[in-house]
């Protein structure tokens, strides 16, 4: 596969402008916790379970406002206090299900059921219990919803004992039904979000091997595709969010801890890094998004289990496609050289890259509207320019030389 494939651009860790920042909030409420699992239903976020520094499993419902910066306990989960569960949401209600009910895995039970929280009545009913993996229970899976479906894969049942099963959550039969097989092979810990109608699905571990590979599902098809291979560390135990139609895994463990940020956009099957998370290195963190905004804290550091939570804004990619649009290349494809058209208020930077990932030329872009770069020196193939906005947002665009 082409490196252009995953080719990644490492972006300021901070930058002008409100966009791609973090910024510190309150410490979340109901004290340190790791293992929750967390989602959002309209203005609202909520954690739920998870293990504290006292080493106890809950099974706590807690909601945060993010206009108050402040959180609220509601009502239980009614099932047994978990960690490791999965949850998504459908219709404003969440789904919250399976995970493990002690803290060592051989001496506790796997858990397989399932509980819909409705925010309007604070008040959880049962659903179908999970039934993959021989119906004994899966904890350490991850889940994503597309479409008015719910969806789990992976996780693990017991000691060696690891799935690749995707299943399906219909909620107007209250009906799972299992879909086509990972193929990354057995899988826990791993990492998912939704971009549109399909979920990506990828990372996590196998037996203490950590993986990087992602894949796209269809479930129009049922049927799943690699996708530009992930070019930061392998990792397990990551946090996910999805922000103007594009992926964001965060944080995770690898052997050590982890706390960089990378951007996936499905349309250009391109990985970008973004600013590091505000907080220390962690995994088993939380997040879910309000207002185009995602909200990340929890999990375990270096030094004990955390409280932090911080607010991320994305890249202003409204702003980003009208500069893009402005950017005119001509010839493209070319024989010999290009010429570049700018705005040269908004371009600080530009730099080309070959198929290879090296950089073959880096100028400023301060001071002119027109740019030409003589290729003839270079072999006919694709490459890539990389510009940079006088606020650190990244623009890409491919260059095909005959």
């Amino acid at each position: 596969m082409s490196w252009l494939k995953y080719l990644w651009i490492l972006c300021p860790m901070l930058v002008l402008g409100q966009y791609n920042t973090w910024t510190k909030l309150n410490n979340v409420g109901l004290g340190k916790r790791e293992r929750a699992t967390g989602f959002a239903i309209g203005s609202v976020g909520y954690l739920c379970g998870g293990v504290d520094t006292a080493e106890v499993i809950h099974k706590d419902l807690w909601a945060y406002d993010p206009v108050a910066d402040s959180w609220s306990q509601k009502a239980n989960l009614p099932g047994s206090p978990r960690r490791d569960a999965v949850s998504f949401v459908i219709n404003n209600f969440a789904y919250v299900g399976t995970g493990m009910d002690s803290l060592s895995g051989p001496t506790g039970n796997t858990l397989k059921d399932f509980w819909r929280y409705n925010p309007q009545t604070n008040s959880w009913s049962a659903i179908a219990d999970f039934p993959g993996f021989g119906g004994q229970g899966i904890y350490f899976a991850t889940a994503f919803s597309v479409e008015g479906k719910g969806y789990l894969c992976g996780g693990k049942s017991g000691p060696e004992a690891y799935s690749n099963q995707l299943w399906e959550y219909k909620p107007s039969n209250n009906q799972w039904m299992q879909r086509a097989n990972f193929p990354g092979g057995v899988r826990y810990q791993l990492l998912s979000f939704a971009v549109g109608n399909k979920g990506y699905v990828g990372m996590g571990t196998d037996q203490n091997i950590f993986k990087k590979d992602m894949y796209c599902y269809d479930p129009g098809s049922n049927s799943w595709q690699a996708i530009a291979p992930f070019p930061a560390y392998e990792r397990a135990s990551a946090t996910t969010f999805t922000l103007h139609d594009r992926g964001f895994v965060c944080l995770g463990n690898n052997g050590g801890l982890l706390k960089d940020l990378i951007e996936y956009n499905p349309a250009t099957d391109l990985w970008t890094l973004r600013a590091e998370y505000g907080g220390s290195n962690r995994k088993g963190a939380i997040s879910f998004v309000i207002d185009n905004k995602a909200y990340v804290g929890t999990g375990k550091g270096v030094s004990g289990k955390k409280s932090s939570w911080y607010v991320y804004e994305p890249s202003n990619y409204v702003a980003i496609e009208e500069l893009a649009s402005q950017i005119k290349i001509y010839p493209n494809p070319c024989v010999e050289s290009i010429e570049i058209t700018a705005p040269s208020n908004e371009i600080s930077k530009l730099k080309l890259y070959s198929s290879s990932g090296t950089v073959l030329y880096s100028s400023d872009y301060n001071h002119f509207t027109t740019h030409t770069i003589d290729l003839c020196k270079w072999n006919a193939g694709t490459y890539i320019l990389w510009f940079e906005t006088s606020d650190g947002q990244i623009i890409q665009k491919k260059i095909n030389k005959i």
